[in-house]
């Protein structure tokens, strides 16, 4: 197995290596940058990368940052993020990645090497391997930024149907409501997710759809 190391803290990037030569892996390139990182994939196109999320320059999130631009520019390039860290403003990008071949496993609560390679070796495969805590963190967060978190269910409903480009009248006999109550429940939809008059109806519409498709 051909493997790309990125980590700045130079002590943690040799274990890893020695670590991995140990399990028969080859260790094709070891950097310290998430632009490192990105040249590496694309020079070396390994088996899978194993990449910190804290790098410089800003050492905040640059390793997951380059993880998901080396996956761009190879596609489904296997990543398996090893880190002290739950950074979940690219992980959520890794995570709803249908290609697989992903990982983000927490340094600490890898209990034995075995098991960190057994994860190595399953995101190598293309699957996935997500610490459940990374998943919590994950999921807290898409609760908290979903725009329609604040519909009723029956908004949910009316949006549904609009999502099936249904209009008003036709929304209101599936429902067995008046137009009326329709319109109250689109109005009430509009302004949760903060869709305004100026807009104008059809292009609130056509927005609020496009919000309930991507939630």
């Amino acid at each position: 197995m051909r493997v790309v190391v990125a980590d700045d803290a130079v002590l943690i990037r040799e274990g890893l290596v020695r670590l991995l030569e140990e399990f028969g892996c080859e260790v094709v390139a070891t950097v310290g940058t998430g632009e490192g990182l990105v040249d590496a994939v694309v020079t070396h196109r390994p088996d899978v990368s194993v990449v910190d999320v804290r790098m410089p320059p800003t050492f905040t999130d640059e390793g997951l940052r380059a993880a998901v631009e080396a996956r761009e520019k190879v596609p489904g390039a296997p990543v398996l993020i090893l880190s002290q860290y739950v950074e979940v403003s690219y992980a959520d990008d890794l995570l709803a990645d249908a290609r697989g071949a992903v990982g983000y496993l927490l340094k600490d609560r890898v209990v034995d090497v075995e098991e960190f390679m057994d994860g190595l070796r399953r995101v190598a495969a293309g699957g996935t391997v997500f610490d459940p805590q990374v998943v919590a963190q994950l999921m807290v967060r898409r609760r908290r930024d979903d725009p329609l978190a604040s519909l009723t269910p029956r908004e949910r409903e009316v949006l549904a149907l609009m999502a099936e480009g249904k209009s008003n009248p036709a929304i209101a006999r599936r429902l067995v409501v008046t137009e009326g109550a329709v319109e109250k429940h689109i109005r009430g939809i509009f302004t949760k997710l903060g869709l305004y008059a100026e807009d104008g109806d059809q292009h609130r519409r056509v927005l609020a759809v496009l919000a309930y498709l991507r939630s």
